[in-house]
């Protein structure tokens, strides 16, 4: 079983060089920290920042430097900042190859909420909701269960949409899933883990086809 470090650092080898990535709050800004050191990749950040590097070290903080999420971050050479306006319209012209999500669910088809739970007081849905509508390659960082233990994959949502059909692969401190038309098919498992601990976490339709591989980080 993967922890946060591990769900990242497995999310890091789905970067490719001379990505555009929009890291979302959670889990996927630590990706930054696991990527690769012989690729180019630039990382966006929807508060007006393209070029943002690992989280810096203790000691070291810039208090004006931060992502989306409000924490301090730091700027490879190169970086570039601009406004909101500049920010949205690199993402809604899917300037963006690759997103990167934290979700409270995903269903079976794709649909994910990542922005609310009715009776909670949250500030808006910020930016997810231009980031699913315009990204065509969605991975989302999640624990495949809640605290209660009941699977966050399900076949329908329940809490409210942030995006429709949107996902595109999910990877859990479980496995590595795809979304398709017939459910999530497993890629991989954590280490670890069997097929059927996922079986039995997964509340949507999940597609078993052969030996499933254990993850290699």
């Amino acid at each position: 079983m993967l922890d946060k470090e591990g769900i990242a650092r497995r999310i890091a080898k789905e970067v490719k060089d001379g990505y555009y990535v929009n890291l979302g709050i959670g889990i996927p800004t630590l990706v930054a920290n696991f990527v690769r050191d012989d690729i180019q990749v630039e990382f966006q950040s929807e508060n007006g920042i393209l070029g943002m590097g690992p989280f810096p070290i203790e000691g070291e903080e810039d208090a004006d430097l931060i992502n989306a999420g409000k924490q301090t971050i730091t700027a490879l050479p190169g970086a570039s900042f601009f406004d909101s306006a500049m920010s949205f319209g690199m993402i809604r012209g899917q300037h963006v190859d690759l997103t990167i999500l934290g979700a409270m669910e995903v269903a079976e088809n794709g649909d994910i909420a990542n922005w609310k739970i009715p009776g909670k007081m949250v500030k808006g849905m910020g930016g997810a909701m231009d980031l699913v509508a315009s990204a065509e390659n969605i991975i989302v960082a999640m624990m495949h269960t809640n605290r209660a233990g009941e699977s966050k994959l399900l076949k329908r949502c329940t809490l409210p949409l942030t995006g429709v059909g949107c996902v595109t692969r999910i990877v859990t401190n479980l496995a590595v899933l795809e979304v398709t038309d017939k459910g999530f098919k497993l890629l991989e498992r954590a280490p670890g883990v069997s097929v059927e601990d996922i079986k039995n976490a997964t509340e949507g339709t999940l597609i078993v086809e052969g030996e499933i591989p254990e993850m290699q980080l």
